[in-house]
């Protein structure tokens, strides 16, 4: 294997790679969840503190809850930073395609992040999805399964709909009870149950607890629920992706320009000065990531809180042919913020710039560590 690993390139770098980003994601893992539950579970009026958060986790899962979904986010950030990393490779390449000096401008690095964003952001959203409703459900409190009498009164468009999910007869008879005086019909039960709106006995759709798997998901809100979010996602990974390249590129160039002072002759290329030390790299990536988390964090917010709604299919369709605008300013239309997020789209702002900055440090320091000891004889 070792033998392999040093004659194959490209499976070095792919095995240092994929490593990092598990090492990276499993140390950081706690935080991202303490972070997506201070964002979805915040109100208005209610803000929620990473002590709360923390303490209902520990009650509700223990603390193996902070790590629910782990390998949704570990598969989707293997992908996502390789199509980061890869696009923003190639089109740096084009930018010192021809140049003396092996060098990219600041404003050439905001670009290709920007690009590399995006790119990321269309390939990791699905992943992102799955990880933040198996992180909500290790916050939620799961009922009891209901008497087999019960699970037999399921109507069969609801097992469709949602597999494994049953009818709360408590809500619907609620239902029924509110509709006596203006229903006449004799079974007014059975006839709720064939709409598909009243699959949860109240007329709201499950909660987010009972659809977290990939099959659920798809079953009842569809393939292109995989990709809720994706305006706020698009808007957060794109400016993530261009202030940490920017700021990488300027620390970067801050270091080596440090480390050329008092060099004699002076150096005329960054060959000549020499590579920088791996912990020195990796330090200006943690801080370029914390930076780039800050820069973002709102649109973070508006993704989470967007991934933890559930809209059924039929819901969706409804929207697209009354025509339904979406609520908000023109610019929050745009970005996909909700009018009622305006007040708490920092929350949790702290939390994401010590993960971030804690992940790009160990991604970038594992990756260099692990392709010295893979290449060296």
């Amino acid at each position: 294997m070792d033998d392999f690993l040093k004659s194959n390139t490209f499976a070095t770098h792919a095995v240092a790679a994929v490593g990092s980003v598990a090492l990276g994601t499993a140390l950081s893992y706690p935080l991202d969840t303490l972070k997506v539950l201070v964002q979805v579970g915040s109100g208005s009026r209610k803000p929620l503190s990473m002590a709360q958060v923390l303490d209902r986790v520990r009650a509700i899962s223990g603390y193996s809850g902070l790590y629910s979904g782990i390998g949704w986010l570990i598969t989707g950030r293997a992908f996502g930073l390789g199509f980061r990393f890869g696009v923003y490779e190639i089109l740096t390449a084009f930018y010192k395609d021809g140049r003396e000096d092996n060098y990219v401008y600041f404003s050439e690095a905001l670009m290709a992040g920007l690009a590399a964003g995006s790119a990321e952001c269309l390939v990791s959203s699905p992943f992102e999805l799955i990880k933040l409703r198996a992180q909500v459900a290790s916050a939620s409190r799961i009922s009891r399964p209901p008497p087999i009498a019960e699970m037999s009164a399921v109507p069969p468009l609801i097992a469709r709909l949602l597999p494994g999910y049953s009818l709360d007869m408590r809500a619907m008879s609620s239902s029924v009870g509110l509709l006596s005086t203006l229903n006449k019909h004799a079974n007014t039960i059975d006839a709720l149950k064939e709409y598909p709106w009243m699959m949860t006995g109240s007329g709201r759709p499950p909660p987010v607890s009972n659809v977290r798997r990939p099959s659920d998901v798809i079953s009842l809100e569809g393939w292109g629920a995989l990709w809720r979010g994706l305006r706020p996602g698009l808007v957060r990974d794109s400016i993530f992706g261009g202030v940490f390249f920017s700021s990488w590129q300027f620390l970067h160039r801050a270091m080596l320009e440090w480390k050329a002072v008092g060099m004699d002759p002076i150096p005329r290329f960054d060959e000549e000065i020499g590579p920088l030390s791996p912990v020195a790299v990796s330090l200006a990536a943690g801080v370029s990531g914390s930076i780039a988390a800050a820069a973002s964090h709102s649109f973070d917010t508006a993704k989470s809180r967007s991934q933890c709604i559930v809209l059924p299919k039929f819901v969706s369709k409804e929207r697209k042919f009354l025509k339904w605008n979406r609520p908000g300013k023109r610019f929050e239309r745009l970005t996909g913020i909700h009018p009622a997020d305006r007040n708490i789209l920092m929350n949790g702002i702290w939390l994401r710039m010590a993960r971030s900055g804690l992940a790009s440090f160990v991604v970038v320091g594992t990756y260099f560590w692990a392709v010295d000891h893979l290449v060296s004889p």
